[in-house]
């Protein structure tokens, strides 16, 4: 049997990992290890390790890794600590194979650890760009110390290629968020509406507008819900990590943008523990709190998240969800500035600049009929949906051929002309 380990650090990524884990565990060949880290364990973040364990998975470590700041030195601090709990855990914990997903910092030091450990890493989503981020730089890094690679595209495979690995060793499996897609049964559009509000409450995040408070009972409650929520938006923005105070100040654009549109309501999930994210968060807080079309929640899970983009009239923002999830939903997407500047762009993303000017203009374009219309006909650029089969079978058959994976590897050069 061999021994796989999975890592994830945040609720967006265990929910394009989930249906990969329940793949791999359904195979007699593999022990599938989950290893939970950062934000999943911190209740400031929602305590999100609790939808592993709702969803049945059995968690094989949890590793602490969070601190209270994070600025730069506080990341670099979480970086540190991510390393040494997981240099722990390896060293009394056989592991074949180690499974990562994306671009956390968190997880470059599970790799950092991983790597000096001789633990093999596979890598999904990797060959993508996002030049406002800093995770443009541990992407490729995370790369670099992979043995085998997993992209969304065949774009994204030739930059893994460029980057000196073997074409053998690079699968264009197509995005998990696709997968996902697929194979959900989608929550109804009343009923997640009430599940929204209900999560929103508990987590003090409210709605200002009396659609949900104590004074009024469950009749009432629930149609008030039905009509302030006729007509939403899903919004998420992530702190920009290379800007100036982490694009903070650009986040009141965006508000100011949303003010616009007083006969439409505003889903907004929290930034996720980048450096500014809790400066963001406390913002949304304080902008929910004084409107009766928004409300705020700290986290959806990933059910509960997509079946909310998939009755959504836009997706706003500038989240990887709506530059893959929401295009598979043929939703339309406001994407803003440069946080996922430089990834493969669908014909329902509208990228614009972080003012209120420019975002107003794109949502209104987002919320035309013709736009709507076009987005509705588009193909999907990300794959058939079967993501997670590709990668289980490809992992199948490099251990049925090798005893063991061989960390060894040459750079794979190209022919480059003209430079």
């Amino acid at each position: 049997m061999r021994k796989i380990g999975v890592v994830t650090a945040t609720r967006a990524e265990f929910g394009l990992l989930k249906p990969l884990i329940q793949k791999l565990s359904n195979e007699d060949i593999f022990e599938v290890s989950v290893l939970v880290t950062g934000a999943h364990l911190s209740e400031e973040f929602g305590y999100t390790y609790k939808e592993i364990e709702e969803a049945g998975i059995p968690i094989a470590a949890k590793i602490e890794c969070l601190t209270g700041d994070d600025n730069g030195a506080g990341i670099t601090q979480v970086m540190a600590k991510a390393m040494t709990g997981f240099a722990d855990y390896f060293a009394k914990n056989h592991l074949d194979l180690l499974i990562v997903l994306g671009d956390r910092y968190e997880t470059m030091a599970v790799c950092i650890a991983a790597m000096n450990a001789g633990v093999p890493i596979a890598h999904i989503h990797g060959g993508e760009t996002t030049e406002g981020a800093i995770d443009e730089a541990i992407r490729h890094s995370i790369t670099k110390m992979s043995l085998l690679h997993f992209t969304a595209t065949d774009i994204y495979r030739k930059r893994v290629i460029q980057l000196g690995e073997d074409p053998k060793r690079v699968f264009n499996v197509g995005a998990l968020g696709a997968d996902n897609i697929k194979h959900m049964e989608f929550i109804p559009k009343e009923e997640l509406i009430k599940e929204v509000l209900e999560i929103a409450a508990k987590d003090g995040n409210g709605t200002s507008a009396g659609i949900y408070t104590d004074s009024k009972d469950e009749n009432e409650r629930s149609s008030n819900v039905l009509k302030a929520c006729d007509k939403y938006a899903v919004v998420t923005y992530h702190p920009v990590t290379l800007d100036e105070n982490s694009g903070v100040e650009k986040l009141d654009e965006l508000l100011k943008a949303l003010d616009k549109y007083k006969d439409m309501n505003f889903i907004i999930t929290k930034a996720n523990a980048d450096a500014g994210g809790r400066q963001i968060n406390a913002r949304l807080d304080e902008y929910a709190v004084a409107r009766d079309n928004v409300v705020v929640v700290t986290s959806l899970g990933a059910k509960r998240y997509l079946s909310a983009v998939k009755e959504a009239a836009a997706v706003i923002g500038n989240s990887s969800s709506g530059i893959i999830e929401a295009p598979c939903l043929h939703v339309p997407t406001v994407n803003i500035g440069d946080r996922q500047k430089g990834r493969l762009m669908p014909e329902s993303v509208i990228s614009c600049e972080p003012d209120c000017a420019s975002i107003v203009k794109a949502i209104d374009t987002a919320l035309s009929d013709d736009f709507r219309q076009k987005v509705k006909a588009m193909d999907n650029p990300f794959g058939d949906g079967e993501t997670s089969a590709k990668i289980v079978e490809v992992l199948k058959k490099y251990f049925e051929s090798n005893r063991t994976l061989d960390i060894k590897k040459q750079f794979y050069d190209i022919d480059i002309m003209n430079i």
